[in-house]
């Protein structure tokens, strides 16, 4: 409240949210005592104040940080904070290009580069930015096939970086990051996502079994040549196997029989 003093009487002459101050008027002359607590401010380092000057920004600059002055009755400011800010994206329940329903949320990692358009340009800047950004994560999202969804979080995360980066420049606020949290799938399609992923694991196992059953199968015939071109090969192998034997079971001694003797005995019947 300032009041106004002509000789005897004291009159009201505006109100105001700064501290009372007098103004008197005593033969003609204006005397005005201020309070300097009224007039000086300080903001700190990660800081800037906005100033309004009779409903109109001052200067079109940021005021900060440390010292600087108001005028009290005309002057009003806003503090406006520019240290990096970071919240959760709510879960969300989206639908896939692929019509599956999943469960995403995420987290966001803004900061405020330009105090006034923050301040000008839109009522609550993170206000609004939180519901953008929940917006911007279901059309990003219904996009995406779920093998998408899975696989390429990081492409996703940039794609709304950018777009959020894109529609929130104009309220002075960079976008610095955005991840995906969690992606949560009905239990249903768990169940039959595991099942999936067992039988091609099994039908893997199967191939690659197979394929060492053909490699295993042509080798032997290589070898099969190179032994029936030298019968002494074919003795060293013999006499070979009659060695790993011994070494396993002491007790038993293998004589092998050519097939060739039998053949002889039944032409001779």
């Amino acid at each position: 409240m300032f009041r106004l003093a002509v000789g005897p009487h004291i009159l009201p002459l505006c109100s105001s949210n700064v501290p009372t101050h007098n103004i008197y008027v005593y033969k003609g002359r204006l005397k005005s005592y201020f309070s300097y607590r009224s007039a000086i401010t300080i903001v700190n380092e990660y800081e800037r104040a906005v100033i309004f000057r009779l409903g109109r920004i001052l200067d079109r600059k940021a005021k900060g940080p440390g010292l600087f002055f108001v005028l009290p009755c005309t002057d009003n400011f806003i503090k406006v904070d520019l240290r990096t800010v970071s919240f959760n994206i709510p879960p969300q329940e989206i639908l896939t290009k692929d019509s599956v329903t999943v469960s995403v949320d995420g987290v966001v990692y803004f900061r405020i580069h330009c105090p006034i358009s923050s301040v000008a340009n839109v009522s609550d800047a993170n206000s609004s930015t939180r519901l953008l950004a929940q917006t911007t994560l279901r059309n990003v999202l219904g996009t995406k096939n779920l093998s998408e969804l899975l696989s390429d979080r990081e492409g996703i995360s940039l794609s709304m970086q950018d777009a959020l980066d894109e529609a929130t420049h104009l309220w002075g606020i960079k976008v610095e990051r955005v991840e995906i949290k969690d992606v949560k799938l009905p239990l249903q399609l768990q169940r039959a996502m595991a099942a999936e992923a067992e039988a091609s694991r099994e039908a893997r196992a199967k191939i690659i079994a197979a394929e060492g059953e053909m490699n295993a199968s042509r080798a032997l015939k290589e070898a099969s040549l190179v032994i029936s071109e030298s019968p002494s090969a074919l003795q060293l192998r013999y006499l070979q196997t009659l060695n790993n034997i011994a070494a396993e079971k002491n007790s038993t001694i293998i004589f092998p029989l050519p097939i060739d003797i039998l053949q002889n005995f039944m032409q001779r019947k």
